[in-house]
Order: C-alpha cells, then sequence, then structure tokens
C-alpha cells in the first residue's frame, strides 16, 4: 500500500529526488532476482517470467537480462508471444459462448516450446521464431538462431510463462511473477487507486502511444482480458520463486497526465472503472515526464525508453 500523502508530498517537494528513489527501490528488486537466478543457473538455462497484462514484463525482463550481463552471464530474452500458432479460425481456442478466446494459452505452440526449452539446456542450437501480429502469423523467414554457453541463460517472458501447461515441461526453470500489487490509500485507509487501475490506464497510454489506438479500443478488450487473467494467470502465479511488485509510488503520478486526456474522450458514464480512476486522479499529484529517468518501468508504457527498440 502506498500514501497518498507522501506521494503528494514528494511530488511537490522533490520531483525528480522521488523519481530516482522509485527507480532505485524497483533496482534493488531486479538486482536481488538477478542474483538468485545466477545461483540457480546449474539447475536450469532457463528463466519464465509471468504477469497480467501492464505489469512491465518487457522492461524487467529486459532489466534483469542487463544486470546478468553485467554480472558476466551471457543473456537473452524472449518474448513468448512469438511462439503463437499462425491463426486459424477452424482450430483456434474457443470460449464457452463460442468466440475465439485470444486470452487462452492454447494459441501458443507448446511442442515446440518444449522442445526448444529441451535444446537449449543441452547447448543444442534452436530457431526463435517471430510472429507477425499484422497479418497473424508466425513466419520462419525473420526466425533468429540462439545457442546457449555452458553458463548462458534465456529468460521467456509472456503472461502465460508460469501456467503448469509451460512449467510442466521446464520445472527446473526459474519462475518470476510481476504485477501491480498496491493500491494508494488515503489517511483514513480508504481507497484512492486500485492496484487494477495502473495496469488498466498502462495499457491505455500504451495503446496510444505505440498502437495509435483510443481508450475506447482498450475499453473494449479489457472485460476479455480482466476474464483471461482469472483463469490463466492468476492461478499459476504461486509458481513463481520471486514476486515482483510493479506498482511504483509514481505510476499513477506518471501516467496522469497522458492519460487523463484519453480517458475524458471516452463517453461520460460508459463505464464506472472509468469514472473511479478519474475521481482518483483528481487527488493524484502529476509527476512531470522530465523527472522519469530513461530506464524507469514507467517507461515502457509512455515512451522515451531505450528498451522500445529491443
Amino acid at each position: 500500500m502506498y500514501s497518498l500523502k507522501q506521494i503528494n508530498e514528494a511530488v511537490r517537494g522533490d520531483p525528480a529526488a522521488f523519481a530516482q528513489e522509485c527507480d532505485a527501490v524497483f533496482a534493488q528488486k531486479v538486482e536481488t532476482a538477478a542474483r538468485k537466478i545466477a545461483e540457480h543457473r546449474a539447475e536450469s538455462h532457463i528463466i519464465l517470467l509471468s504477469g497480467p497484462s501492464g505489469s512491465g514484463k518487457t522492461t524487467t525482463a529486459l532489466k534483469i537480462e542487463e544486470r546478468l550481463e553485467e554480472l558476466g552471464i551471457e543473456t537473452h530474452t524472449v518474448s513468448l508471444d512469438d511462439y503463437f500458432k499462425t491463426f486459424d479460425p477452424d482450430t483456434a481456442p474457443r470460449n464457452r459462448e463460442g468466440a475465439v478466446d485470444y486470452e487462452s494459452p492454447f494459441f501458443l505452440d507448446i511442442d515446440l516450446l518444449s522442445q526448444h526449452f529441451a535444446m537449449l539446456d543441452r547447448g543444442e542450437l534452436i530457431h526463435v521464431p517471430k510472429y507477425e501480429f499484422a497479418r497473424q502469423m508466425r513466419s520462419d523467414i525473420f526466425a533468429r538462431p540462439m545457442r546457449l554457453g555452458r553458463d548462458d541463460l534465456a529468460i521467456f517472458e509472456g503472461i502465460h510463462a508460469l501456467n503448469d501447461i509451460i512449467v510442466g515441461k521446464n520445472p527446473r526453470a526459474f519462475k518470476l511473477y510481476i504485477a501491480a500489487r498496491s493500491d494508494i490509500r488515503d489517511e483514513d485507509g480508504s481507497l484512492v487507486f486500485d492496484k487494477s487501475w495502473i495496469r488498466l490506464c498502462r495499457r491505455i497510454v500504451r495503446d496510444f502511444k505505440f498502437r495509435g489506438s483510443d481508450a475506447a479500443f482498450t475499453m473494449k478488450l479489457w472485460e476479455n482480458v480482466r476474464r483471461g487473467e482469472r483463469l490463466y494467470i492468476s492461478p499459476y502465479k504461486e509458481n513463481a520463486d520471486i514476486m515482483f511488485d510493479s506498482s511504483l509510488p509514481l505510476s499513477a503520478s506518471a501516467l496522469k497526465p497522458f492519460v487523463i486526456p484519453l480517458l475524458e474522450e471516452l463517453p461520460k458514464g460508459r463505464y464506472k472503472v472509468v469514472e473511479d480512476i478519474l475521481r482518483g486522479l483528481d487527488k493524484i499529484e502529476a509527476l512531470d515526464e522530465k523527472y522519469i529517468p530513461a530506464k524507469s518501468l514507467s517507461r515502457e508504457f509512455i515512451g522515451g525508453s531505450p528498451y522500445d527498440n529491443h
């Protein structure tokens, strides 16, 4: 839990120091994870990193990779999204209503993943596929070769990384789970900003910044995304060796200047959660983007991160 009073006082008093402090706390979490992974590498060359949408999986994976490299351990980060199967409406998983279930882990090519995990642990060469979302198909043309040396590691990050259908094939892998896990509360303990709102705001801003999609697009998908989390992600978080809290104290303050204009474009009264978010943000001081470090986790969503082009 974070204190609204402390956040607002920090933003008003010394926003640069506040942003750096938040970044330093998260860096310490990365440091702890990197060292534990390094100690575990004799067990497996594979690290599995999971978390719901908007948790900061990509930046966290790359930060861990960066720290491991500094420790002298060559590390590669792989997105599980690239292991999606080419879309086929005849075989695609569906929900109870018969609609395509885009949140299902069975969109992944589990057999190929399992094969690649085993090959990497044996030091064999694999070709990591590339999924083209625009065409909903996996491309072998853009596949990249990867082989792990004796002490090298590979981080596989994705929403389903800790699902039993993946972990069961690679039980010795080191496992991490990341999610926004802290609310912002007032002095009387009343809720100001729910942890799930952080992720929704991150998604809205990211979808706009990197895909050109408006908030209506994100809101249309959000209910199904949340359903997928309840079914396919949250039940498996206990598989993790380490859990990260990615709801940094500055998260809502950093998102506020970006997300409010997008939320205000939505029809008033259409979404209760949007009204709740706007009321919460009204109480939270905005943090100017210029104070946010280039490698901050928040940059994954507002842009300007050196990890954007990874």
